[in-house]
């Protein structure tokens, strides 16, 4: 077994402690070297390091998630090896599993479990953009932060598990307890069984029991495909019916009856949640604001004639008397208000109403008033107008109405004022959804590089915190752009071929630019004879680098030294240097030399070149320049 704990992986990673893991990999805590944070770490267990196709799957899955940036989803900042560990580095996360947080408290209350899923929902509506089903939702696999957010983790490496063999020793590889019906069967997967899964937890958040119980994971699977999980209500009461009936949908045996897609689900779950807390508001409104009912009011009748004759039928007199006091308050109710509100309205005089829009308020009412008409304000916030004039009034300009007319203007209080919230190091879609949460604009974004600080990172902000802005005012922000490209010093690539110097170029992370050709004596058609930059400069990594080859010229001259070890054999041998070009043959050198004696010896041609060496009349050695 492999003891990684003080273990550096590539010279980087030291792990720390083991903070959890399941059936395939190891998590640790450990502390990232380079950048000086604690990162997690999960290595793949031993056995299945030997296994190739997992491993291939394993690294593809793995740097396939790693595209996702969502702050749902626990952030994947690198796959290696080191030896015979295979490991993934994530995001750290201080903090428990949704699955403790559920053995700890039992059921969930419904807003929370509601507001938990949705947030799961939309780390995997991102991933399935992305072509990414994580095929192992369960709550082992969701994080919670201190601060409360949601983190989905273990993508990619799911995938690779559902790839491999669906047994080992005996034992089902997954999460039976929250797997689809078509993965309980080894039947092809998709974001459908994302759904399902979902749809388990939820029933596990709203209810502290998973659906199918069972004496083995077989019996689980089979339960999966055939039974159906008792009522939520009947467990837990609290459950609306409209949370109950998206649980079941989610969970429908046939993928065909589920969500059509995790969006759809999503905007289900947010019509629960609106349901929820109408529910909530409903139910303050009845404890607070109770009906009353108000008592009798019984009208005395007159005493009955004298002579005995009997009074008035109950209700009759007393009720007409009592109908027409209510009918004198409503004309007088009414003819105070047309007062108020039309002034004389039995006056024939009228007045052209003249238009105060734009105009200060003290100005507008001196203006009205000056006209015979009365001045009824209201103010409201308003980003266009200054505050204190008037944004509009009514009757509006030119209308013709009777003198004392009440004329309403509404006055403008200005824009309204928020405070800038500080979203400098945050990533962006969170800072982009705290601006808009502030009732703020986003504003132009700019990238740069920042050594310091992590890609898609906020580096800065105009307007900065605190300042106090209007509603809708645009916040600028300045992204990272992480490091930035490394600096690389070029080699000198002058004498090496072609085919072998754009290997090179690439693996440096540079690029092959313009190739053109030119003449050379010096080195052989198909090398490299020049490169812009030159050999020895600092370039950025992705930069272009342009070559030029030598290519063969008729007339040019060839040189080369041949170089001859006289072997074994007779005392004197005799050597000669024979040279075949476009000017015929010809001997260039001829001696006697003891065995073991070395010979050195520059030859020329023109064209195509051969060059032959003999000892004693027959041919030892011969080569083509």
């Amino acid at each position: 077994m492999r003891v990684l704990i003080n273990r550096t992986l590539d010279n980087r990673y030291t792990i720390l402690e083991r903070v959890g893991g399941g059936g395939m990999a190891d998590v640790f805590r450990a502390h990232d070297k380079l950048l000086d944070r604690s990162v997690a770490v999960k290595v793949l267990r031993a056995q299945f390091t030997d296994d190739e196709e997992f491993v291939t799957r394993f690294r593809r899955e793995a740097q396939a998630a790693a595209r996702l940036s969502h702050p749902n989803i626990v952030n994947i900042y690198d796959v290696g090896r080191d030896e015979d560990s295979y490991y993934i580095v994530m995001e750290y996360i201080s903090g428990e599993t949704l699955k403790d947080r559920i053995v700890r408290e039992g059921p969930l209350p419904v807003e929370t479990a509601v507001r938990v899923a949705l947030e799961i929902a939309e780390a995997l509506e991102h991933a399935h953009q992305n072509n990414i089903v994580h095929c192992d939702i369960k709550p082992h696999n969701i994080l919670m932060t201190r601060t409360g957010r949601v983190k989905v983790t273990d993508f990619g490496i799911a995938r690779a598990v559902t790839s491999a063999t669906m047994t080992q020793t005996g034992t089902i590889i997954g999460s039976v307890h929250y797997f689809s019906p078509e993965q309980a069967k080894g039947a092809p997967v998709s974001a459908k069984s994302d759904i399902y899964s979902l749809g388990s937890v939820m029933y596990e958040m709203l209810t502290g029991a998973v659906p199918f119980t069972g004496e083995t994971p077989i019996s689980i699977a089979i339960k999966h495909l055939q039974d159906d999980p008792q009522p939520l209500r009947e467990i837990n009461p609290a459950v609306p019916p409209i949370l109950e009936a998206l649980v079941l949908k989610a969970m429908a045996k046939n993928p065909e009856q589920r969500f059509t897609d995790v969006g759809a689900m999503i905007a289900d779950l947010r019509s629960a949640q609106h349901y929820l807390r109408d529910d909530h508001t409903r139910r303050l409104a009845k404890e607070d604001f109770p009906t009353q009912v108000l008592p009798r009011v019984d009208v005395p009748e007159p005493p009955a004639e004298d002579g005995g004759a009997e009074g008035p039928p109950p209700g009759g007199k007393g009720k007409r008397a009592w109908l027409w006091a209510l009918a004198g308050l409503l004309v007088l109710a009414f003819a105070t208000g047309a007062f108020l509100a039309f002034g004389k309205f039995w006056s024939t005089s009228e007045v052209v109403v003249p238009g105060v829009v734009g105009k200060q308020v003290d100005t507008a009412r001196n203006i009205l008033l000056s006209s015979n008409l009365r001045v009824s304000v209201t103010d409201a916030f308003n980003e266009k107008v200054v505050a204190g004039y008037v944004i509009s009034q009514s009757p509006e300009a030119g209308a013709t109405v009777k003198e004392q007319r009440t004329v309403m203007i509404v006055v403008s209080k200005g824009p309204e004022i928020t405070v800038v919230p500080d979203v400098r190091s945050m990533k962006r879609r969170d800072a982009e959804l705290t601006i808009k949460n502030a009732g703020l604009t986003l504003g132009r974004v700019e990238e740069q590089y920042a050594a310091d600080t992590q890609a898609d990172t906020v580096i800065a902000q105009n307007p900065r915190p605190p300042a106090q802005v209007g509603k809708g005012t645009p916040i600028d922000l300045t992204i990272s752009k992480g490091a930035g490209p490394r600096k690389i010093v070029l080699p000198d690539f002058r004498g090496t071929p072609l085919s072998t110097v754009t290997t090179q170029i690439e693996s440096l992370k540079l690029k092959v630019g313009s190739v053109s050709e030119g003449p050379s004596d010096r080195y052989p058609p198909g090398t490299i004879i020049g490169q812009n930059p030159s050999p020895g400069s600092e370039v950025l990594e992705g930069s272009s680098v342009d070559l030029q080859a030598a290519r063969s010229v008729s007339g040019a001259v060839k040189r080369a030294v041949v170089q001859v070890t006289v072997p074994e054999g007779p005392i004197r041998q005799g050597i000669q240097i024979v040279v075949t070009d476009s000017n015929g043959r010809r001997v260039v050198y001829e001696n006697v030399h003891r065995p073991g004696d070395r010979i050195d010896k520059t030859v020329e041609g023109v064209g195509q070149v051969r060059v032959q060496v003999y000892i004693n009349g027959v041919l030892f050695q011969e080569q083509v320049l």
